[in-house]
């Protein structure tokens, strides 16, 4: 049984508000990344920095699988309306907090909606198309993906700027409140045009096996995503960031061990055992989990490196990502309507992942000196190839499983794809600030470090232990920063050739730290690029294995094996 009973306007104005519910959901760490800088300031909380990420990705990430599973039980409408309603009114919260212990905790209330409606959007595909239908909806929600990468900054900062709005001036604030409109809109649709479907009749919800994902997932997030800012109070009384992280290792794996151990005997796992004795799932999934730490070494260090070596800010950045999010927009959709056509999709899969994985090792060439049509050259070709493979990874997972199964099998899909987002940042990051550190060795015997520590716009970001990321984050806003130093030199009493000289003398230790620190960043972005080239490359290699079935016209059982 399916949603294919519904009229085809019914299915396009669902689908438009899925993927406006999708948007969001994409948009909000982009978006919010920009607006940082902006909630630090007003809240005067730089040390709580991490926890405004963390707190959201903390609840998605643990929330995907979950949700997944209760839209198999108790059907995908009210769960997904239920994620739309809790994003919406979490970002209006957000929105109108007075600290920033508020703000974290609607992050994070925030992030349990966006969990839902991620689990839900692909899944819904499912149930309203046949699998030879789905590859050009899962190649437009591609491209909602893609657009995300540019939206996100440009709005983000764009509103951040203070513009007037409506008659009112916009702040930080109004990134969570754009979601609110949107939200509200996305929530109507689905309630009127969504049909009440479900799967499982008797319901046996998995709480032993939810809480030991919820302690697994959340044990690993900590451990890899800004654990030394979220632990620092910890660390303060004396236990070394090591000894938390293995702390936390270490419960995410007995956790781990433990929830398989409960699935093997549940009787509605959250995450079936039985889906990995299907060859096409077991490999697709570890496939999802080496796409999802590629793509993120290619997305979000360009975007460093455009701020960096160009001096664009968060909303140029975004612009600059244009080739590439072109190249995976054009890609994604015409993929997806090639794979309907034919009903095959490992070729699409193969060719992608050998495009993006070259595309990615061409990237080591870029140099501080390099011109941006070279960047964005490969990166057009890394945004085809990327495109091409992104929406049919889940098109070949669904095509092995009932309806029955569809909410758990794709939002395992998405869990696996996060996790590898999740894990490849925190691995590639430490490799780039390791190169950083060894490169440029003690911060603390930087001339230039030692002049900033009197400087009130750097000053606080020196509180603390200095870390490579404290000295791109310094650089990255050096302008401002010289703007600060000479306002304040020439507020001064002291003669104005005495005024002069201080100033060359601070833009001479700015620009030749500047330069070591770009050199270096570069060289190290070199491994990063490499890295994410070779995980690429071991994706396609384990893709070559999967056994193709050809796409099916109508929901049936599951295929054998």
């Amino acid at each position: 049984m399916s949603l294919h009973h519904i009229t085809t306007r019914e299915k396009i104005i669902v689908m438009l508000a899925v993927m406006s519910g999708l948007l969001l959901v994409a948009l909000d760490q982009t978006i919010i990344a920009t607006a940082l800088g902006a909630i630090v300031n007003d809240f005067d909380s730089f040390s709580s920095l991490g926890f405004v990420v963390t707190a959201y990705m903390l609840t998605s990430t643990v929330t995907v699988p979950i949700a997944g599973k209760l839209s198999d039980m108790y059907g995908r409408r009210i769960v997904l309306l239920v994620g739309v309603v809790l994003f919406t009114i979490a970002s209006m919260l957000s929105g109108i907090s007075h600290n920033i212990e508020q703000l974290i905790a609607f992050r994070a209330l925030q992030g349990i909606g966006g969990g839902i409606i991620m689990a839900n959007a692909f899944t819904i595909v499912g149930d309203l198309f046949s699998p030879r239908e789905r590859g050009k909806w899962q190649g437009l929600i591609g491209a909602v993906f893609g657009m995300s990468s540019v939206i996100g900054p440009l709005l983000g900062g764009w509103l951040t700027d203070h513009q007037s709005l409506f008659g009112l001036t916009t702040d930080w604030r109004w990134t969570f409140f754009i979601n609110v409109p949107v939200g509200i809109i996305a929530g109507f649709a689905i309630a009127k045009y969504c049909p009440t479907f479900k799967h499982e009749t008797k319901h046996r919800p998995d709480y032993l096996g939810a809480a030991f994902i919820t302690l697994a997932l959340s044990a690993l997030v900590l451990a890899v995503d800004n654990t030394q800012a979220i632990f620092q109070a910890v660390i303060n009384q004396g236990i070394s960031l090591k000894v938390i992280q293995w702390v936390l290792w270490t419960i995410a794996v007995i956790s781990a061990a433990a929830f398989i151990a409960v699935e093997r005997r549940a009787q509605s796992p959250i995450l079936p055992l039985r889906f990995f004795r299907h060859r096409t799932y077991a490999l697709m999934t570890s496939v999802t989990l080496l796409f999802g730490a590629a793509f993120l070494g290619a997305i979000l260090y360009l975007t460093q490196f455009n701020q960096q070596v160009f001096g664009a800010t968060a909303s140029q950045a975004g612009l600059m990502l244009l080739p590439m999010v072109g190249g995976m927009m054009v890609s994604s959709i015409a993929a997806g309507q090639l794979v309907s056509r034919l009903g095959k999709y490992k070729v699409f899969i193969l060719t992608g992942f050998s495009i993006a994985a070259l595309s990615i090792l061409a990237l080591m060439t870029l140099e501080p000196t390099s011109p941006y049509w070279h960047e964005a050259i490969i990166m057009a070709c890394a945004g085809f190839g990327l495109g091409m493979a992104m929406p049919v990874l889940n098109v070949a997972v669904q095509n092995e499983f009932e309806q029955k199964d569809l909410g758990a099998a794709t939002a395992s899909v998405q869990l696996f794809r996060g996790l590898g987002s999740t894990i490849g940042t925190a691995v590639l990051s430490g490799v780039l600030t390791t190169g950083i550190a060894a490169s440029l060795g003690n911060p603390n015997n930087i001339a230039y470090i030692h002049a900033l520590k009197s400087s009130p716009q750097a000053s606080m970001m020196l509180e603390g232990d200095i870390t490579a990321d404290t000295l791109l984050q310094i650089n990255a806003q050096k302008q401002a920063i010289y703007d600060g130093m000479h306002k304040a030199v020439h507020a001064s009493p002291l003669p104005e050739g005495a005024k002069q000289t201080q100033v060359e003398k601070f833009t001479a230790m700015q620009n030749d730290f500047s330069t070591k620190l770009i050199n270096a960043f570069t060289a190290s972005l070199h491994h990063v690029f490499m890295i994410s080239s070779v995980l690429m490359i071991l994706a396609l290699v384990i893709v070559s294995f999967v056994r193709e079935k050809p796409l099916r016209t109508s929901v049936k059982a599951m295929p054998s094996e």
